[in-house]
């Protein structure tokens, strides 16, 4: 009887030590997430989890910062070993097969005129990054980005590295890649979104010397969007895949100050 009264004892103090170490590491998590984001950055992101399990799933809050990266003037990483290549792909490049996205998402890339860089490994696929010029549909919420210098600019996304290749170089020698061509093209800035609520990205880009631009919200539920833009005071909101803002984004070169703001007079498209 003693022996099953000190099993339940120790049972009881057990959990109590479990709930102890789950709070611990929550107050630990949320003092983190509140000095890596900033409060407002953290409500937020506090508010996009409540809302998205709330509805499970069916609602959801977005948030990016938008930042513009210097083109570098020289590489990070010696030049790629013969086992590597890095290369510009095109639609019907044997390469897209391995692809780790929708057939018909890459496909409407190449539509779009976006520019694809791949690397390989010894024949494997080991990554790519894209890059846009003049402007990019957003294809996490209904917006468009408009490069206010599109001669000076290009708007990079979905850069990928495959998981076996993360812990080499491939990732830095096809942004060397990457450079080397914007160099050549005259282009001086890359801009790209990041989420508010990644402050890993927001710290890496930022050792790059990544200039923050600013931010845009976005709350949609179903078909329904709010987006919540710089200099607007009232959300704009849209229903339809034909409606969207635009962003108009602006690096410091040629006599114009940094930012984001809607474009005009086609913000209501």
């Amino acid at each position: 009887m003693a022996r099953k009264g000190g099993d339940r004892l120790a049972g009881l103090a057990s959990r109590d030590d479990l709930r102890n170490r789950s709070l611990i590491k929550f107050r630990e998590n949320l003092a983190g997430n509140f000095r890596d984001m900033g409060p407002k950055g953290a409500l937020l992101y506090y508010l996009a989890q409540l809302l998205a399990r709330g509805t499970f799933g069916r609602a959801s809050l977005i948030r990016y910062r938008f930042v513009a990266q210097p083109i570098a003037d020289n590489p990070a990483v010696n030049a790629p070993a013969g086992k590597t290549e890095i290369r510009r792909v095109h639609a019907h490049d044997a390469i897209v097969k391995f692809f780790p996205r929708p057939p018909e998402i890459i496909a409407q890339r190449f539509a779009a005129g976006h520019v694809c860089l791949a690397v390989t490994v010894s024949g494997v696929f080991a990554g790519f990054l894209w890059l846009a010029f003049g402007t990019y549909e957003e294809d996490e919420v209904r917006c468009r980005y408009q490069l206010a210098d599109p001669a000076l600019t290009v708007w990079d996304f979905d850069v990928y590295v495959a998981p076996q290749f993360r812990l080499g170089r491939s990732f830095a020698r096809l942004w060397d890649a990457a450079n080397e061509d914007l160099r050549q093209r005259g282009v001086r800035w890359s801009i790209s979104r990041i989420s508010s609520f990644n402050p890993a990205s927001l710290a890496a880009h930022a050792r790059l010397g990544a200039l923050p631009l600013g931010h845009a919200s976005f709350l949609c539920l179903g078909r329904l969007q709010l987006a919540f833009l710089p200099d607007r005071w009232k959300p704009q909101l849209s229903w339809h895949k034909d409606k969207r803002p635009v962003l108009l984004l602006r690096v410091p070169v040629n006599g114009l100050s940094s930012g984001v703001n809607p474009a005009k007079p086609r913000c209501g498209e």
